[in-house]
């Protein structure tokens, strides 16, 4: 399992919240297009690639937690949870996803360019 923190200087939550828990959101920085049916999102990358997602949980303005539909562990997601820092009062992104021991340098590597292109994209 990997756990990271990312500090986000975010100056609105709501703004941050539609970046990680809508389509049009996480086309922004998570995946070139993103399409809804019901709890299903389809991520897509470039002109093939293709994944489905559903989603498990969610808490408005708190967490979204999805569940890769070709994963063949139903315990396993991927959890994008927003948490107020009581010291510095900026917004710390947690994200909890899942790899074999083997992946999980990989994986950290590339939550860490993802979220990069969050700041980025949303000017936290």
């Amino acid at each position: 399992m990997l756990q990271r923190e990312y500090v986000l200087n975010a100056t609105s939550k709501s703004i941050l919240w539609v970046a990680i828990s809508t389509p049009i959101g996480m086309e922004g920085w998570f995946a070139d297009k993103v399409l809804v049916n019901g709890k299903t999102l389809t991520f897509c990358w470039g002109k093939t690639e293709k994944r489905d997602a559903e989603i498990v949980a969610v808490r408005t303005q708190s967490y979204i937690r999805l569940h890769w539909l070709d994963d063949s562990s139903e315990h396993e997601y991927f959890e994008l949870r927003m948490v107020c820092s009581e010291l510095t009062n900026d917004i710390v992104l947690e994200v909890i996803d899942f790899a074999p021991s083997n992946e999980i340098d990989d994986l950290s590597e590339l939550w860490d360019t993802q979220i990069e292109t969050l700041r980025r994209t949303c000017g936290f």
